[in-house]
């Protein structure tokens, strides 16, 4: 008898928790956006997220999962699974990773093409880096980016960054408010350099940035 009172005890405040989250819940989609380190790219979606008055109970932003690229693709799994079990599920996950020195970057990939189930889990990968993304709201270039002793691909690009943001440090705040001006600039060359990627053959450089900035201008439209 104890056992059955305490199973529904449990029971009844499972559902009341689910009644409570789902009420805080907004009308459209429920995303999650991991990504790789804990300033950057999340200061930049969280900034995002605000900009757009979007409900933090409809888009989580995740940053506490490492930087290598598995280590972010297993997390959003393990955050989906969570929220599936709570009755609660993403619509959609966003997985954010750069190529720039990871070897997990392929691995990473594969294993989102393959998730299920389908048509939930998309990457948002930049190469060399997503300051790559950045810097496509000033300038628009594909000139390829090749590591040097001493001088990565990724702080080729932070060196190029720099011309135009001479201030501009990884886990800059207000990042994506600041160069608001800019965005749909950036959109559409981000755009340009993936189709040119597509049709040469090559990702150095590209981005898939812009995908998911336009996912959260859509959301409450």
């Amino acid at each position: 008898m104890g056992t059955d009172n305490f199973f529904h005890k449990r029971k009844a405040k499972s559902s009341k928790d689910l009644k409570r989250r789902t009420a805080r819940r907004e009308a459209y989609k429920k995303i999650l956006i991991v990504c790789e380190g804990e300033k950057t790219e999340p200061n930049y979606f969280e900034d995002a997220r605000e900009h757009y008055r979007l409900n933090t109970v409809n888009v989580e932003v995740r940053g506490d999962c490492g930087s290598d690229p598995m280590s972010i693709v297993n997390f959003a799994k393990q955050r989906f699974r969570e929220e599936k079990d709570a009755g609660d599920p993403f619509e959609q996950v966003y997985c954010i990773f750069d190529k720039d020195g990871h070897s997990t970057y392929a691995q990473a990939l594969s294993s989102i093409a393959s998730s299920t189930p389908r048509g939930v889990y998309f990457a948002i990968n930049s190469v060399p880096c997503f300051e790559y993304w950045l810097l496509l709201h000033f300038v628009y270039t594909t000139r390829p980016y090749t590591a040097l002793p001493g001088n990565s691909s990724g702080n080729q690009v932070l060196t190029e960054l720099k011309n135009f943001i001479p201030d501009y440090e990884k886990g800059s705040r207000k990042i994506f408010s600041s160069l608001i001006a800019q965005l749909e600039q950036a959109k559409r060359f981000a755009e340009r350099s993936l189709q040119e990627s597509y049709r040469i053959q090559t990702d150095n450089p590209s981005t898939h940035v812009h995908k998911l900035v336009q996912v959260l201008q859509d959301l409450k439209s």
